[in-house]
Order: C-alpha cells, then sequence, then structure tokens
C-alpha cells in the first residue's frame, strides 16, 4: 500500500512518467536485432550493451542515496555504467565487445534496480520528506529526463545501423512526400527576448536552465522554413564542400580529414542521391528539412550570403507575438499536441517542411518545434546565475569549452516534455549525426 507521499508522486504524474519513459527506451532496445547488442553504430559512442545499462545505472546512482536509502548490490555495474562519453575530433574509445558483460547479466542488472527503485517509492516515508537535500520532483523530473534524452540521441545511433540488424516496428512506413515550398525569409522586428527560466518557477529546468535573462534583439530577417536537401543540393552543387572559404579553419581541416563530401544520411546512387531513413533507403526527399553537422550548416549560411541565427535571434523568432509580449510555444500557449509540428516520438524520420501549418510563429515562420533540432551560432554557456545540480554537477558544465553549439526547437524523436521554451541542446561542431537542421538570418 502506497504511503502518503508515494500516492502524491503517483498522482503528480512523475512515476508514470518514469514508467512511460521506461516503455519507450525498451521498445527502442527493441528494434535492435540481438546479435547487433554489441555493435558501435558512430564512433564516437559507446557500443549499443552500455546503454541498456546505463539508463538504469543512473537512476539508481541518482536516486538510491539521495531519496531511497536503498543497498547497493553490484557496484561494479555501478561504476561501469555510470557515463557516456563525448570525444571531441578524435581520441575515440577502443574497447572490445568481450569487454562487456554478457546482455543476460546486464538485463538482471536492469529488472534488479527497476524493482528497487519501485518498491522503494511505494515505500517513502511522508515524514521524512522535509529531510531531503533535494525535492524528490526535482530528482525524479531529472530521472525521467534523462532517460528520454537518451531516447532520442539513441535513435541517432540505431540510425546508423545497417537495415537488416534493425526489425522496423509493425506498421512501419515511409511517410509520403508533399509539396515543395518555396524559400522566403519574414521580417523580426526589434524587440525583447527571455532565455531561461526564473529559480522562482514551478517549471522543472535543467541547471542551464537557469537564471532567466532578457536580451534585447535588433531587427533580422529568418528564413521561414528550414533548409531543405533540396536547397542543400544547390550548394553542393555549387562545390560548396570544395571551396575553404565558406568554412572556418577548424572545419575545413575536419572536413578534409574526414572527407566529408555530403550530409551523413545522404548516399550518391548512380549519379544521384538516396536517403537513409530509420528502416528505409528512398530517393533524396528535396522537401525535408536537410540534417547536417554545425560546421556544414555554417558553410551553408556563408555561401548563401546569410548566417545561423544566435540563440536570442532564434528566441525572438519563435516565441515573439505581435503585440509584443512572448509565448510560451511558436504556436501560442496550448500545451503541444499532434496538430503543431512532428515531434513526440510520433513518426521516425522527418516531415515536408510546412507541413503543420497550425504550429507557426506569430511571424508565419513553421516547423520551429519538432522536424529537426536547429543549429545556433550561440556557444554553449552558462546564463548569468548559473549553479550546476550538486547531485549532477558536470551535466552543463562540462560542456561549457566553446566547442558546443546551442541547439532550439526539438526533432521527431523529442519527447514533449523537452519542448519547453527554456530547454537547450547542444552538440559539437562536427557531429554529424544528430536530428539537427537550420535556417538562416540576415541583417537588416
Amino acid at each position: 500500500m502506497l504511503t502518503a507521499y508515494g500516492q502524491s508522486a503517483v498522482h503528480s504524474g512523475l512515476l508514470e512518467r518514469l514508467h512511460e519513459a521506461r516503455r519507450i527506451t525498451d521498445s527502442l532496445f527493441d528494434i535492435v536485432r540481438p546479435e547487433a547488442l554489441y555493435d558501435r553504430p558512430i564512433g564516437e559512442r559507446h557500443r549499443i550493451i552500455f546503454y541498456i545499462g546505463h539508463l538504469e545505472a543512473f537512476d539508481w546512482n541518482l536516486l538510491r542515496d539521495r531519496l531511497l536509502d536503498l543497498q547497493v548490490f553490484d557496484p561494479r555495474l555501478d561504476r561501469l555504467f555510470a557515463f557516456g562519453i563525448d570525444p571531441v575530433d578524435g581520441g575515440l574509445p577502443a574497447d572490445q565487445p568481450g569487454d562487456w558483460p554478457q546482455v543476460v547479466e546486464v538485463r538482471d542488472y536492469v529488472r534488479r534496480v527497476r524493482n528497487a527503485i519501485d518498491d522503494g517509492i511505494d515505500k517513502l516515508d511522508v515524514s521524512r520528506t522535509n529531510d531531503f537535500e533535494f525535492p524528490a520532483s526535482q530528482l525524479l523530473n531529472v530521472a525521467v529526463e534523462h532517460r528520454l534524452m537518451h531516447a532520442e540521441t539513441l535513435a541517432y545511433m540505431f540510425h546508423q545501423l545497417p537495415f537488416a540488424k534493425k526489425l522496423a516496428p509493425y506498421g512501419n512506413a515511409t511517410p509520403p512526400l508533399f509539396k515543395i515550398h518555396l524559400p522566403e525569409m519574414r521580417r523580426i522586428p526589434a524587440g525583447r527576448a527571455t532565455l531561461g527560466l526564473h529559480s522562482r518557477s514551478d517549471v522543472f529546468g535543467w541547471d542551464n536552465e537557469f537564471e532567466a535573462e532578457s536580451i534585447e534583439v535588433p531587427a533580422f530577417d529568418v528564413d521561414r522554413y528550414m533548409v531543405t536537401n533540396g536547397e542543400f543540393l544547390d550548394f553542393i552543387a555549387a562545390k560548396g564542400y570544395a571551396e575553404p572559404s565558406f568554412w572556418t579553419d577548424s572545419d575545413w581541416a575536419w572536413r578534409e580529414q574526414k572527407r566529408i563530401e555530403h550530409p551523413v544520411f545522404w548516399k550518391r546512387v548512380d549519379g544521384g542521391w538516396s536517403y537513409r531513413t530509420m528502416f528505409h533507403e528512398l530517393p533524396l526527399p528535396l522537401d525535408w528539412p536537410v540534417y547536417v553537422s554545425h560546421a556544414e550548416a555554417s558553410a551553408f549560411g556563408k555561401w548563401a550570403g546569410k548566417r545561423l541565427p544566435s540563440e536570442a535571434e532564434w528566441h525572438r523568432a519563435a516565441y515573439a507575438d505581435l503585440d509584443g509580449s512572448e509565448r510560451q510555444f511558436p504556436w501560442g500557449n496550448a500545451r503541444p499536441k499532434s496538430e503543431f509540428g512532428n515531434f513526440d516520438f510520433r513518426r521516425w524520420d522527418a516531415t515536408a517542411v510546412g507541413s503543420f501549418p497550425e504550429g507557426e510563429s506569430a511571424f508565419g515562420l513553421s516547423d520551429l518545434i519538432g522536424n529537426g533540432w536547429e543549429w545556433t551560432s550561440t556557444f554553449f554557456a552558462p546564463f548569468k546565475g548559473f549553479s550546476a545540480f550538486p547531485f549532477y554537477r558536470g551535466y552543463s558544465a562540462d560542456f561549457f569549452d566553446d566547442k558546443h553549439y546551442v541547439l532550439k526547437g526539438g526533432s521527431a524523436r523529442t519527447a514533449a516534455s523537452m519542448l519547453r521554451r527554456s530547454f537547450r541542446n547542444w552538440f559539437q561542431s562536427h557531429y554529424q549525426y544528430v536530428y539537427a537542421g537550420f535556417r538562416c538570418v540576415r541583417e537588416v
């Protein structure tokens, strides 16, 4: 029987959200054939088997002592699965499949951790809740969103697995193509952009989302739609990958070293191009947003006589209302729903730009939330008043290194809870595998 506090946790939706997040990640691992669980689809990341254990080890290491007062039963696996990796331009992992435990051992660890956590939450003593250093709701939100972030990053990884190593879910189908929208720009007048959250807010946020700050943004023009595969094809035809003047020195050196000549989702076929979706290969969908690294997006912008927006410009374009106020979402203040965009795990791949007119911003911009994260020109850095989570100090601070850039918006595989205005994603400039595209801006 649940205690009063246990009932409160369930009624608040946090325990149900944790179970739903587990369902999402479990179903994701189910698409990987058993013989591929020790593969490393992306060289910069761990083998798949690590992530099966990591999601539970993270919850266990976070909640065990701080909230649940549970006993350690396998410290070796607690440590082995504790941390992921984020190598910068080299230093790739060199471990072998035999260095990892057998699947049966990892799955047994997962089962024991889940049972212990769920039982511990059910038995929380309501009389002790004021003694906790951190609110239970904060810790549980961290556990849920951490898992949902991995549901997206794992999709990036599994996208790179050969089709033969994946099991397509029943009923999975390639989305139809839609009418191509011609490129156009919209004028965004000068005004305020509010980034981040106030610490007095009752909305959960990660440490890098605090403390809120307002920035005055000069007027600018911005692409109404994300740059499409068709537009990026023009950049390739113009020899954009062969012209150093479009690239920074470090980006050009990376392109040369890795022999990057096209987006990672594209493939040359008989003089043309095909596109790799999660489960199929199809002719290049010209009306889908192009997914590229920050380096490639920046080069395109310079070629086009434009540039990537700053984080503040992106916010201004996405959330400003015509009366000078700011919205919670581009479409207004209503909670996210399917009519507003391509997000929250409803699809495996992109759709044509402009497919969700109900989700447009006050200035008519399309797909600002969903259908692909959007690169900005802003280095990932703390807001004034930043304070690292004491229980997860490295979550943000380890990446304040002028090597990671802020992304905004969301993709088809982004959970609805992380579509809030203040959420900040970040990746390195040379990482191609994210479901990330861009739109350009121009000064006026």
